[in-house]
């Protein structure tokens, strides 16, 4: 075993050291925002909508699934009209005021959502389908029987 060394302390030492400021500290403010994107993606098992800014950075997200349904309650428009009201209750202090809306997907939950979106107080200034169109290309799963 070595030798331990002691060490005196001196007067400097023992006292406290002060914090300096963090350089990654967060703002106490946030920004609002004037214009922004709402993203609707209904699927056949859930419905996702993303809020975003201008350059596509994204706000806040929610899903019916998150909102609290499970199961193939996620699919229904109810659901979606929900996942609307829990969105617009997140945005609603600093949140975009005019959005373009961006819709994909073929769930039931797309119309709904709309709709709900409108009667919010939102200026809508565009809906846009942004599903995907085939220019032919690989063979498509065959259609459910119901």
């Amino acid at each position: 075993m070595g030798k331990k060394k002691v060490i005196e302390k001196t007067s400097d030492q023992t006292k406290p050291a002060e914090k300096a400021p963090a350089k990654n500290a967060k703002k106490k403010g946030t920004k609002t925002l004037e214009q922004g994107r709402i993203y609707i993606r209904a699927s056949y098992n859930n419905t996702f909508i993303t809020v975003t800014d201008e350059k596509g950075d994204v706000v806040t997200w929610a899903s019916a699934g998150g909102t609290g349904f499970s199961g193939p309650k996620k699919a229904t428009p109810f659901a979606a009209s929900k996942v609307i009201a829990s969105i617009m209750e997140k945005i609603s202090k600093n949140g975009p005021r005019k959005v373009d809306v961006y819709v994909s997907g073929v769930g039931s939950g797309r119309d709904s959502a709309i709709r709900t979106l409108a009667t919010q107080d939102i200026d809508i200034l565009s809906i846009k389908d942004i599903n995907p169109i085939a220019h032919n290309g690989p063979r498509p799963r065959k259609q459910r029987r119901m």
